[in-house]
């Protein structure tokens, strides 16, 4: 079985010599200098590497050092780099993670303590690399645009694509941001409506005395204003599908028009006489509890029962194992695209913040705050800062541990969806054996029922 390799970027010749022999599970390699080094990243691709900063021009300082780590994360974003330093251990850990470094350990050398960290790097990137693989899983087709990895959201997506070939109506419930339009947009381009238009309108976003129009359509003359004949977003789904985001915000009077046209398919536009037929699908999305409204006579249960054929519930982005990192990243390949010298990765720290935020804006918010942080960030690696989720680095730091466990559980969690459970086809997709793998899921609690 081949090794994985281990790049240790030393100019010590006797310390190169005590880690070759102390890594036999691994196929040491060793480079002394920026050149040495960046050529076997660019040939070997090592998953991990350990950093000495104090490297020749620059032996009694760190700028040689600091200067490798930036163009490995440059060239080489998913490598995990452990940093060693004897020179201000403090100042430069923090300076280390903010670029980019996966763990940082002072000198002198505990081989016992460097070696955990060194097979920690190794299991970390294996089920990275893993998490990347099962997410591209799901990149292509009508719900391509859904970021996900999360269990809970495979299941919404699996529930998406099982209901849209069929006309029934379909209500999305979540949180204001939790992405009921992309959806919506999904499970249109999955039916057979996929070649009309999709027409998306937010009821909550217009006021009531413009919502009608806005639906319905109106006539020429039928208010002041009213310069021209004009089709209604009903009208202009014809063939296709009609969203109504936060249904839930209709006035009930309308409600009793929206009754008339689910049921009969044809409308009336405001200030006309002529009926007119209109075939489209409705998909409906609301944050408000419906049934609650219905109890208080603010929406009507005869309209409920029509929008909610099928009932999807979206799950917050706080309860999506493992989503908030992902689709932080894919948010910032978007927006670091079109900005030269942007930031090209999280920093660990940001990471951790990242992992621990409760995101009450759900993507909304981790949309804006990575648009934020590529504008801010000053460093190649976005730091907790830069997305405003944190004053310092150190508190990004105390959080590490539990930003590499969500890791783990969100990766394992991703295998037993994508195996149906079963835990040998799992362990299969991880690389590790069943009783390594049993051992992950009792320390990670993950729910295997």
């Amino acid at each position: 079985m081949t090794k994985p390799v281990l790049l240790v970027v030393e100019d010590d010749a006797g310390l190169q010599r005590q880690l070759r022999w102390a890594y036999d599970d691994y196929d040491v390699v060793i480079a002394g200098d920026r050149a040495a080094a960046m050529e076997a990243v660019r040939s070997l691709a090592p998953a991990v590497v350990t950093l000495d900063l104090g490297l020749p021009p620059d032996a009694d300082g760190t700028s040689e050092g600091f200067a490798i780590l930036e163009e490995i994360m440059m060239s080489a974003p998913h490598t995990k780099v452990i940093v060693a330093s004897g020179h201000g251990a403090r100042e430069s850990a923090r300076r280390a993670i903010a670029l980019g470094a996966f763990d940082f350990y002072q000198k002198p050398v505990d081989i016992d303590e460097l070696g955990f960290i060194v097979g920690r790097a190794f299991h970390v990137a294996e089920l990275e690399a893993e998490n990347r693989r099962l997410a591209s899983m799901h990149t292509g087709g009508p719900l391509a645009n859904l970021v996900t990895a999360a269990p809970e959201m495979l299941k919404v997506s699996a529930m998406i694509e099982r209901v849209a070939p069929t006309d029934v109506s379909v209500l999305l419930l979540g949180a204001s941001g939790t992405g009921k339009e992309v959806l919506a947009n999904g499970l249109h381009a999955a039916s057979r409506r996929a070649k009309g238009p999709f027409i998306a309108i937010n009821c909550g976003a217009i006021p009531e005395n413009l919502l009608e129009a806005e639906l319905f359509g109106y006539e020429r003359g039928a208010f002041t204003g009213a310069v021209k004949t004009t089709e209604g977003k009903i009208e202009l789904a014809q063939g296709g599908t009609l969203f109504l985001d936060e249904v839930g915000d209709i006035p009930v009077a309308l409600q009793v028009k929206l009754l008339r046209f689910i049921q009969e398919r044809v409308i009336e536009r405001v200030g006309g006489r002529k009926s007119i037929e209109v075939d489209t699908r409705i998909v409906c999305a609301t944050h408000r509890n419906l049934k609650k409204m219905i109890a208080d006579g603010s929406f009507r249960d005869d309209l409920f029962y029509r929008i909610a054929e099928v009932t999807i519930s979206i799950p917050p982005l706080r309860e999506r194992e493992g989503d908030a990192v992902l689709l932080a990243n894919h948010f910032l390949k978007k927006f670091a695209a079109d900005r030269p010298g942007a930031p090209t990765r999280f920093g660990p720290a940001a990471l951790a913040a990242i992992n621990l935020h409760s995101w009450p804006g759900n993507v909304r918010e981790l949309e804006n705050r990575v648009k934020r942080a590529v504008i801010m960030a000053d460093n190649i690696a976005i730091t907790p800062a830069d997305l405003d989720l944190t004053d310092t680095a150190e508190a990004g730091l105390q959080t590490l541990r539990e930003a590499r466990i969500a890791s783990d559980r969100r990766v394992v969690s991703a295998a037993l969806t994508a195996s149906s459970g079963s835990i040998s086809h799992a362990a299969k997709l991880l690389g590790v054996s069943r009783p390594t793998l049993y051992d992950m899921i009792r320390d990670l609690g993950i729910e295997t029922g």
